[in-house]
């Protein structure tokens, strides 16, 4: 639906209204800073920190299943070297008695074998249950900053979410008042400057911010509010002392009601 023809003054009007909406939104955000980037790191690391120790766990199993396979083998081993002892008692010859021997000698090397591994397993086991209790403190540390750091948050956003909503929602209706062209300028304005001022009023004789002045002829022609001005140098758009002072007012006792 085309938007209703409008006179230059109102259209002045409704772009600093949707100015002051939009840097009232700035503030609450700046309230909040970097808190939520803090939080989401945060997460992020306890997460990591979570999955770390899932895996050190699971490889401890898998350390313990290896050390109950050794120590299978060496049950084995023993009962085999016990049953080729047996067998040594009743050969015929020196080669069958040789060939049980080297059986037995072949299964005592397994059992070697299977100790050492059971050794190297059980150092490997320390040095994970070391990391482990490290990772716990680490995450210990790193849950409490993480718990403290989402209670200012929420804090924060217990106070400000609701404001910021309505405004963010005031922000679209004003918006839907102006036309796009001005609309579109405006964000582009707001979006190149740093602190997202695009519609500044006259202080002092120079656009608010800034210390290049204006000259008389064209703060006349700001003051007469028959057409859009904008400031050479910064691009932000200029509206006059008076009408910025009345639009706040206003403004103000919009956002005492949110």
């Amino acid at each position: 639906m085309a938007k209703k023809e409008v006179t230059v003054e109102k259209k002045l009007r409704a772009l600093y209204d949707l100015q002051l909406i939009d840097s009232r939104v700035d503030e609450i955000r700046n309230v909040r800073g970097e808190l939520p980037l803090e939080v989401e790191d945060l997460e992020d690391e306890v997460a990591g920190l979570n999955k770390r120790l899932e895996k050190l766990n699971n490889d401890l199993e898998t350390i313990d299943d290896g050390i109950k396979s050794k120590k299978n083998l060496i049950e084995e081993a023993k009962t085999l070297i016990k049953k080729y002892g047996e067998q040594q008692k009743n050969v015929r010859n020196n080669r069958e008695y040789n060939s049980l021997s080297k059986e037995i000698e072949f299964q005592e090397l397994e059992i070697q074998l299977a100790e050492k591994h059971i050794k190297e397993h059980k150092a490997q086991i320390v040095q994970k249950n070391e990391i482990i209790t490290q990772t716990k403190e680490k995450l210990g540390e790193r849950d409490e900053h993480l718990s403290h750091k989402k209670g200012e948050l929420d804090a924060i956003l217990a106070e400000t979410e609701k404001e910021e909503q309505a405004l963010l929602a005031k922000s679209e209706d004003y918006q839907k008042e102006i036309e796009d062209r001005l609309v579109n300028a405006y964000k582009r304005i707001r979006n190149n400057v740093k602190n997202g001022l695009a519609v500044v009023p006259i202080e002092r004789g120079a656009s608010g911010g800034s210390f290049f002045t204006i000259p008389p002829q064209v703060q006349m022609e700001i003051a007469s509010r028959k057409k859009i001005i904008t400031d050479e140098h910064s691009g932000r758009i200029l509206v006059d002392q008076e009408l910025a002072k009345e639009e706040k007012e206003k403004m103000e006792a919009l956002f005492a009601k949110l």
